[in-house]
């Protein structure tokens, strides 16, 4: 084998372990919510610069509350800040748990595709006359390729 970029199993304990831990988190973040690209391509972002602003606006709204309507829930607006700060730190370590579950998938498929890619180079040059052609050309049609069909013209489109 001429790569191993990781060498890296889990028990079936671990795995169901896993398994409870990522039913917990969907448990207990059900109130997550899932936006379609055109929604969210269409609301208002908040960047650096304006979650100090927003903070600040905040303040201000809370020192003076009789400037406001009232409909207007000052409440929900803090909730919102305090569930952003908590949930924060916490999405940051998904999202660097999800970079190395990326990596390691990209990495484990890497080491499969080269060495069976190497495997398969020793088949073909070891494993003439050893019976192996029908496995061999089963393996080949990884490779074959055939040329893209063009499609015919309608019958009524003008020729050049």
């Amino acid at each position: 084998m001429s790569q191993n970029l990781i060498d890296f199993s889990l028990s079936a304990e671990s795995l169901a372990l896993i398994d409870e831990a990522l039913t917990t988190l969907e448990n207990h973040l059900a109130g997550l919510v899932a936006l379609p690209l055109d929604q969210r391509r269409q609301l208002t972002k908040m960047g650096d610069k304006s979650e100090a602003f927003c903070r600040q606006a905040l303040h201000v709204m809370g020192e003076n509350p009789g400037i406001l309507p009232r409909n207007f829930d000052l409440d929900g607006l803090r909730r919102d800040l305090a569930l952003l700060d908590s949930l924060r730190p916490r999405a940051l370590r998904v999202t660097r748990l999800h970079e190395k579950l990326r990596d390691t998938e990209t990495a484990l498929g890497s080491d499969l595709m080269t060495n069976g890619l190497e495997g398969y180079a020793f088949l073909k040059i070891a494993g003439k006359g050893e019976g192996l052609e029908a496995l061999r050309q089963m393996l080949s049609a990884r490779f074959n390729r055939t040329p893209a069909k063009r499609a015919a013209p309608p019958a009524d489109a003008p020729k050049a």
